[in-house]
């Protein structure tokens, strides 16, 4: 690997999250990629599709690249799209694939028109051809692309119409025959009615084949005024009930009854992105998530589903209040991870703190109480340390494959090095070099 041979960070990141480092993984597999862009994270793209692997990413000159190989091939074919990232950590990339094998992929939007490109012969990332629009209409203040897919495979692309504080949820379904998009949703999922607008986590699919979503209200691009934990399910992705059963007319608003988890107020310690969305023993829905207590405190909680209604359960202890406001992309120092159940019969939570450190607690599967502290989940081995950059300040990101080999034991995973977070703003004097972008292909051990 020349120069750019060394091990990973200590301060591991996925998508931006912080991981830490552990065992009982090993890795099978290291591909450079190409040099990559170091000065501000960005959130990049890995799936596997089959026995094609494909990143989407910016390149060291900010260019968006598409890189394509087969799994039992260690060269890429690249492709270079019309597209070029600044300095807003929002512009992330994401792909996703149609029944018939045509590759779809969206990026580089924060509250601008859609930019979206389709491959036109399936698989084949070097025929990306760029398309002006889905439906035609509110495609012209874009935000958080997302592709996934629906009950019967079908390929659906959500994003926000709007700003910060005034937008709503769009839901677009693919149809493979005429190679078109129309909407999903007659209305749109949540709206802000132009006074606030939803930040949106999901769908998950439960054991039960329900779809959730979880949201916060925010009234302004003020990260402080962040409202109201809310949630809803829908079998079908169109229809859409309370967690009570109770069918939902859409658009879902901060009005709608039903839907409101906890009635967190402006200034009560909730930030976008949180309500992480898991499931207990028994399949019930927990979200996860962070406010102030009554004493200004911010602590963890989880808030489950039991007959029809939520009961919220506080499951930290901590003597810091993360006092958070202001625009743009922020430094987070707390985070709460997802619900999981364990073989033992209890629960597992992750969580860091910029106080406390970083961990997993150990939940009794009633009460959610504090059972003990794990070492926090890793997806790499201990021995992939430290930056390769000497460079100040620099951070290693981590993105998870959206696809999947379908190999038992194997994940793949794209590795690369930038500075942190700068409120979207440009930075002055000297930055880092390129960083490497590599995939790693790891097997649980």
């Amino acid at each position: 690997m020349g120069r750019w041979a060394g091990q990973l960070a200590t301060t591991m990141m996925i998508l931006g999250i912080l991981c830490p480092a552990g065992s009982g993984v090993t890795v099978e597999q290291v591909l450079d990629v190409e040099p990559v862009w170091a000065g501000h994270p960005v959130g990049f793209c890995l799936h596997t599709e089959g026995e094609r692997q494909y990143v989407a990413y910016y390149d060291a000159q900010r260019r968006m690249r598409l890189a394509m190989r087969r799994l039992d091939a260690s060269s890429w074919t690249f492709a270079t799209l019309p597209e070029r990232v600044g300095w807003d950590s929002h512009n992330y990339i994401r792909m996703g694939f149609d029944r018939r094998g045509h590759l779809h992929l969206s990026g580089n939007m924060h509250c601008v028109p859609l930019i979206y490109f389709r491959s036109r012969e399936p698989y084949e990332a070097t025929t990306m051809q760029r398309i002006d629009r889905m439906v035609g209409a509110q495609e012209n203040r874009c935000t958080y692309p997302q592709f996934f897919h629906g009950p019967q495979n079908e390929l659906i692309f959500r994003y926000r119409d709007g700003g910060s504080g005034n937008g709503n949820e769009i839901f677009n379904v693919y149809e493979e025959s005429t190679q078109s998009w129309r909407r999903l949703l007659d209305e749109p999922l949540t709206d802000g009615r132009g006074q606030m607008n939803a930040y949106i986590r999901g769908p998950v699919r439960g054991s039960d084949g329900r779809f959730h979503v979880s949201w916060v209200w925010r009234d302004t691009p003020d990260c402080e005024t962040n409202h109201d934990l809310s949630h809803a399910q829908s079998r079908d992705l169109v229809h859409w009930e309370t967690i009570g059963g109770k069918p939902l007319t859409l658009p879902i608003t901060v009005e709608t009854p039903g839907v409101i988890v906890d009635p967190v107020p402006v200034g009560g310690g909730i930030l976008n992105g949180t309500g992480a969305i898991g499931f207990d023993t028994q399949g019930r829905v927990v979200l996860s998530y962070y406010k102030f207590d009554e004493d200004g405190k911010t602590q963890a909680y989880c808030a489950r589903a039991e007959d029809g209604a939520w009961r919220i359960y506080r499951v930290s202890d901590w003597d810091y209040r993360w006092a958070f406001s202001g625009r743009g992309s922020i430094i987070t120092e707390i985070r709460v991870g997802t619900v999981e159940p364990a073989d033992d019969g209890t629960l597992r939570l992750d969580y860091s703190h910029v106080r406390h450190g970083s961990g997993r607690w150990r939940l009794d599967a009633e009460t959610f109480a504090v059972l003990g502290r794990l070492p926090r989940r890793s997806h790499a081995p201990r021995e992939l340390q430290g930056p390769e950059s000497d460079f100040p300040g620099m951070q290693v990101r981590w993105a998870q494959d959206h696809g999947d080999s379908g190999e038992p034991g194997v994940t793949y995973w794209l590795r690369w090095e930038t500075l942190g977070t700068n409120r979207d703003r440009p930075r002055t004097g000297p930055l880092p070099d390129p960083s490497m972008l590599r995939v790693y292909k790891l097997r649980a051990e």
